[in-house]
């Protein structure tokens, strides 16, 4: 039988997502990027916002957001340098395991919310996997801003990721009310930038990730 306190148990598991570090960062020289869970709020903001304009329910795009990087309380944030050597965990079977004893709505809400996220069929999903991508895109020239220089692989993998319409236009016409000074729509995206691969390398490190 479930037990509703499972809840309080695992909304302590969660906490740990504010403690992990989006390791990817480190490969380019951030001593101390943002926790999953900085992450994982501004995705959920993004994907609320590409669904409210790609005609899509917002609060389910924001809610699959969520929970699209919660089995990492179990796993850590892999890089992707880990790809030649593990294989990647099964997010299904993570959440299965995270919720096994959550009450009965409970569990099936976050089960089928990663469900739908993985397969990636419903126009939410789409927007949150866009939103995904677009987070790491503004942490990109977030980080370039302040003199992080190898950057670039993350701009143009996220560029070459997104699917929907609003995502695509997004990142080449920020708004000017919005935009920190001196950051352009061409500096936004990385035009005319040397090192503009997926994946650059320095001292035989990959630096640029490989996008889920």
């Amino acid at each position: 039988m479930s037990d509703p306190s499972a809840i309080a148990g695992f909304g302590y598991e969660l906490g740990v997502l504010k403690r992990i570090r989006r390791s990817g960062w480190w490969h380019a020289g951030v001593r101390d990027p943002e926790s999953v869970a900085e992450h994982s709020l501004r995705v959920a903001q993004l994907a609320g916002l590409l669904a409210a304009e790609e005609g899509a329910d917002p609060a389910r795009a924001a809610y699959l957001a969520l929970w699209h990087d919660s089995q990492e309380t179990r796993t850590g944030d892999l890089p992707h340098t880990v790809k030649p050597y593990l294989a990647k965990p099964d997010p299904r079977q993570i959440t299965a395991d995270q919720t096994a004893h959550l009450p009965d709505a409970a569990r099936t809400s976050v089960r089928d919310a990663v469900d739908e996220y993985e397969t990636a069929e419903t126009i939410e999903a789409r927007c949150a996997r866009d939103a995904d991508k677009l987070e790491m895109l503004l942490q990109a020239v977030e980080y370039r801003d302040i003199g992080v220089q190898r950057v670039q692989g993350w701009i143009d993998s996220a560029l070459k990721g997104l699917s929907t319409t609003t995502a695509q236009r997004s990142p080449r016409s920020p708004s000017r009310s919005h935009r920190s000074p001196g950051v352009t729509a061409d500096r936004c995206i990385g035009r005319g930038e040397p090192g503009g691969t997926a994946v650059e390398t320095r001292y035989g490190w990959p630096t640029g990730p490989d996008v889920r």
